[in-house]
Parts: C-alpha cells; sequence; structure tokens
C-alpha cells in the first residue's frame, strides 16, 4: 500500500496554479520545438498558439460555471473565481476554439493540430502532478497500489469530506499522468506515418477522451446522470463524434487518386 506524504495547506491552490504554470511552459517548448521542426515557426504561428492559450485558460474556467451554481450554496462572482475550479476538459475545448478563432481572424488555412498534439499531451501530465499533490484522490478500491491518507492529511485536503483514515483510494491523477505520457510517447512515433493534416490532433483527442472517460470510474466526480458524471456526459458523445471522424478522413486519405488519363 502507498503512503502518501500529502500535505495541502493553505498554500495548496499556490503549488495547483505553480504546476500548472509548469505544464504551460513544458507545453510551449515543446510546440516551439515541434514547430520549428517542421519549418512552421512563424508569426502566424506564435499567434495560434497565444490564442490557444488565452481559449485553454477561459474554457477551463468557463467549464465550472454551472457546477459551481448548482453546488455553491450562495454563488458569487468572486466566490467562482476563488473557488469556481478548473476544468482540463473544458481548458481543451477552449484551447482548440482559441485557436480556430485565431486562424480565423488571421486567414490561416494550413491545420496546425499536429503541432500542438504532443506538447498538448506532456503539458497536462505536467499538470496534473499539481493535481495529485492538492487534490482528493480516487474512489476506494482494494488494489494494493491504493493511496491511504491520515487524519491530518484528509483535513488539509479540499473537497476530501468523504475521506476516510486507513481507506485505500484509487491513485487516478497517477493513471492520467502515466497514460498520457504513453499518449505522448506514441504521438511521437506515430508522426512519421499519418496520412492526413491535422490526423496526429485527431488520434490525441480521441486517445485522451477515452482514457478520462474510463478513469471517470476511479474518480470520485459526482454522479450527473445515468450513473456518469459531468464529464463523461461531455466525452461520450465528443468519442462517438472524433472516433467517426478519424476513420472517415483516414479511409478518405487512403484512397488512390483517380487519374482521369490512366
Amino acid at each position: 500500500m502507498i503512503d502518501t506524504m500529502w500535505h495541502v495547506d493553505n498554500g495548496g491552490l499556490l503549488v495547483h496554479d505553480a504546476f500548472t504554470a509548469f505544464g504551460i511552459l513544458v507545453a510551449g517548448a515543446i510546440f516551439v520545438a515541434e514547430a520549428r521542426r517542421q519549418g512552421r515557426l512563424d508569426l502566424a504561428m506564435w499567434s495560434i498558439g497565444a490564442g490557444s492559450l488565452v481559449g485553454a485558460a477561459i474554457g477551463a474556467r468557463a467549464a465550472f460555471v454551472w457546477r459551481y451554481v448548482t453546488l455553491s450554496p450562495e454563488p458569487t462572482v468572486r466566490g467562482f473565481l476563488l473557488q469556481g475550479g478548473k476544468s482540463v476538459v473544458g481548458g481543451l475545448a477552449g484551447a482548440y476554439l482559441g485557436a480556430v478563432l485565431t486562424k480565423h481572424l488571421l486567414g490561416y488555412r494550413d491545420s496546425t493540430g499536429d503541432v500542438f498534439a504532443p506538447a498538448i499531451a506532456v503539458g497536462l501530465a505536467v499538470g496534473r502532478i499539481g493535481c495529485l499533490l492538492t487534490e482528493p484522490p480516487g474512489t476506494s478500491t482494494s488494489l494494493p497500489w491504493g493511496i491511504r491518507l491520515t487524519a491530518a492529511e484528509i483535513a488539509a485536503t479540499p473537497g476530501c469530506d468523504t475521506c476516510r483514515p486507513g481507506v485505500a483510494y484509487h491513485p487516478s491523477f497517477i493513471y492520467e499522468i502515466v497514460l498520457l505520457v504513453a499518449i505522448a510517447a506514441s504521438l511521437v512515433w506515430l508522426r512519421r506515418t499519418t496520412v492526413f493534416p491535422g490526423e496526429l490532433f485527431l488520434i490525441f483527442l480521441l486517445s485522451y477522451s477515452v482514457v478520462r472517460f474510463a478513469l471517470e470510474f476511479t474518480r470520485s466526480n459526482p454522479d450527473m446522470a445515468f450513473g456518469l458524471s459531468g464529464t463523461q456526459l461531455l466525452l461520450l458523445p465528443s468519442i462517438l463524434v472524433l472516433g467517426v471522424r478519424l476513420t472517415r478522413r483516414h479511409h478518405a486519405a487512403m484512397q488512390p487518386a483517380w487519374d482521369p488519363g490512366g
């Protein structure tokens, strides 16, 4: 059994945000390196990257508005800014929309998703370390690698009201970190075999959506409907759409070009 050394006090938010910021920096560095490798590091690409970051920041917070309003006894704008939380899924959606909007404003038509994909996967993995150190673990488990918390650690961890000392819990954030690193490594390996622009990004979105949907069963997030969390309800149609889109585009790209003179 894993004994944790968690210490989350009033500085827990700073720890969480520090790892989030570090994750963004790491993702930015990988994005720049990949854009340079592809010979695409120009002003337009810098602008699209900036637009994606702004969109991610807005989306991460906006995704928590509904949950904060429904769960808070006295919701206020100040309360939301201080306690509203951030959503990784919302951040991803915001980043995508931010990039799309920036490209539209610039009149940039080339696909850029493949430049972002490995960077986002690694950046998320780094950011999740902050979640591991400051947020409640997952649901209870009998597996030997479960995390056990002391009474002091439970008291110092926001949102851990139902946690019990000595009970083993799924290290759900460790699962996610490991799987994100595996996804990033797979994307780097696959980037030489893609058959259409944007394929790598679609593979990332689909892979992470499936991973996150499955990991929700080890998380302590409340059920919203049909035994699924709000995140799962959002991800389920996304997985279906992404799967169909990836399959169709890959199939179309693999079709031999028709030669009218052949």
